[in-house]
């Protein structure tokens, strides 16, 4: 009996995995990612498998999910990391998490050695970027880059832009983009609002400096998050999807139905990346709850 249970068990899985694929092949063109840090400490072979299965094709990185220090990985490292990601059938899209768990970096720093130190890791992160496949990195971190006590709004910003000008040439010479990220005011106190992240992206004035969005942080500002979307349509190239519950997209009170009609209306073409702070769940439950929650919104937006 117990036999029967499990047999009966993976064959809805099949069904369930088999849905989800053809909602993805014929009903969306939304390219769908999910960040690594997911899986904690999964073997990646196994962290592949489950997400390729529920129908991702886009993996995103944290660089301390690879290594405690991004020079012990080294070429060897980085393309055997990247083949066995790709065998698997998927993109890496980027990276993210870029100046967490590190030490010594800190994007406002008043201190112009500490803004050039700072310049020169991410200019290392995006030559990781390129050599894993990405092209993309976004910028969040609110740890290495809160307003100091004492430091006025506009110096932080002036400060940041410093940075971010330094990094010009790297982003030119590997190819990579920088997504400014505004986090909500219980991560920090720096780019709250979509609207700050654009007063820094105006203030750098590159090209390769352009918008994130994530559906926690936009669920802080006051606005519906469709607006928001909208607003930012010009500059945003990428979107994280989950829930001010830290979990994943559809897991808590958020609708997402706007705000999936909401990149479809403005056209979007970039990846749509599950990012979870709330592992509670389960590793499966958060992969697979995600994939269903947004594809049966998806279904809804096709009828």
């Amino acid at each position: 009996m117990v036999g029967g249970q499990r047999m009966n068990c993976i064959s809805l899985q099949y069904v369930r995995y088999e849905h989800f694929r053809f909602i993805i092949q014929n009903l969306t063109d939304m390219k769908f990612a999910i960040c690594n840090e997911t899986f904690g400490d999964w073997h990646l072979s196994d962290a592949l498998h489950l997400a390729k299965s529920v129908g991702y094709t886009g993996w995103e990185v944290a660089p301390f999910m690879l290594a405690d220090n991004i020079h012990d990985f080294d070429s060897r490292a980085r393309t055997e990391y990247r083949k066995q990601v790709e065998s698997a059938g998927f993109e890496i899209i980027g990276l993210h998490w870029l100046l967490a768990k590190t030490e010594g970096f800190y994007l406002t720093s008043a201190d112009s050695s500490v803004r050039m130190a700072t310049a020169n890791y991410l200019g290392e992160l995006a030559q990781l970027c390129s050599d894993l496949g990405g092209d993309v990195m976004v910028l969040g971190s609110p740890q290495q880059r809160n307003v100091p006590q004492g430091q006025s709004m506009q110096s932080a910003m002036e400060c940041a832009a410093d940075v971010l000008r330094s990094l010009g040439p790297d982003l030119e010479r590997t190819g990579v983009r920088v997504a400014v990220e505004p986090l909500g005011r219980e991560e920090g106190n720096f780019l709250n609002h979509a609207a700050d992240a654009r007063e820094l992206i105006d203030l750098v004035d590159h090209p390769h400096v352009q918008l994130h969005l994530d559906v926690k942080a936009m669920s802080d500002e006051g606005q519906p998050i469709e607006q928001i979307i909208k607003d930012n349509a010009e500059q945003m190239i990428h979107f994280h999807a989950n829930d001010p519950n830290r979990q994943g997209p559809g897991m808590g009170e958020v609708d997402f139905e706007p705000i999936f009609r909401a990149l479809k209306e403005i056209d979007y073409q970039g990846w749509t990346s599950v990012e979870v702070f709330d592992y509670t769940p389960g590793v499966e439950t958060l992969v697979e709850t995600s994939m269903q929650n947004m594809l049966s919104v998806l279904e809804v937006i096709q009828r």
